[in-house]
């Protein structure tokens, strides 16, 4: 058995791109791991999430070690960096936010966790953070450090499959939740998704993990981040099938792999044995 530590930028982010592989690891015996970079603090709080004299990053907090109960992992941690917001916007000049943390100063400190847990894996995210979020950037270029100072050798980016998202812009199964909008307001959105750069073209992905069977604890997951995510979201709005063609899958690189593209490998251990 081995130990995986999967690095996410806020709290949420670990609920919707790999808390299905991170229950299936457990499922298998090995120790999971789950590190966040920041707070979550500059989230848009959804009505009555918050309680008086209570902030969001406390909430945030609090939610995360509610989803990692669901998703029965070993240990949480958080490395206190504030929320660096959405591209462009002036808190990404803060000096207590992650976007602005020396890199070499996060990745020793995200390497002291991989040490001490003497992890064989860690998951971070593609070199644009699959959105272009600098928070999901920096989590990339921090964790790519951290496994060069602390020697983890297998280094996976969670990312998103660029080519299935397109193709889910037709899919049937979508159809329900266009109810009650305009015509022009779905096609809008539909052809968002078509032309998106978001994730990784197919041809250069290495791994698909089917986490089918551990779909309905996913959504779970992402119910307990309320704060983020209610049922008016797009994610708890999804009928379970439509949410199934979306989700039931999660996509990762494999940093070094010498082949990319189908047929992808669907274990995130294998390459252990190899090492």
């Amino acid at each position: 058995m081995a130990t995986a530590i999967f690095f996410h930028a806020h709290p949420d982010d670990e609920a919707i791109a790999t808390s299905g592989t991170m229950m299936l690891a457990a499922r298998a015996g090995h120790r999971v791991v789950l590190v966040t970079a920041t707070d979550g603090a500059l989230g848009d709080a959804n009505p009555g999430t918050v309680p008086d004299g209570s902030t969001l990053a406390e909430v945030r907090a609090e939610e995360l070690l509610r989803a990692a109960e669901v998703m029965g992992i070993d240990r949480v941690e958080m490395l206190g960096y504030g929320d660096s917001g959405m591209i462009g916007e002036p808190s990404n000049d803060h000096p207590d936010c992650f976007w602005q943390a020396p890199v070499e100063d996060a990745a020793r400190r995200l390497a002291e966790i991989l040490v001490d847990e003497n992890a064989s894996v860690l998951t971070i995210y593609d070199d644009h953070g699959n959105y272009g979020h600098p928070d999901h950037i920096q989590v990339h270029r921090v964790g790519v450090r951290a496994a060069e100072i602390a020697g983890t050798k297998a280094v996976f980016e969670a990312t998103m499959n660029r080519d299935h998202l397109r193709a889910l812009a037709d899919d049937a199964s979508l159809s329900e939740i266009d109810a009650g909008e305009g015509a022009d307001d779905v096609e809008s959105r539909r052809a968002e998704i078509r032309e998106t750069d978001m994730g990784t073209p197919a041809a250069s992905i290495t791994h698909a993990i089917d986490v089918m069977s551990v779909i309905d604890r996913k959504r779970r997951t992402l119910a307990e981040h309320r704060s983020q995510i209610d049922e008016t979201s797009f994610f708890m709005a999804l009928p379970p099938e439509a949410f199934s063609a979306a989700f039931g899958t999660e996509w990762f690189i494999e940093r070094g792999a010498p082949t990319a593209g189908p047929p992808y490998s669907t274990d995130l251990f294998a390459s252990l044995e190899k090492q």
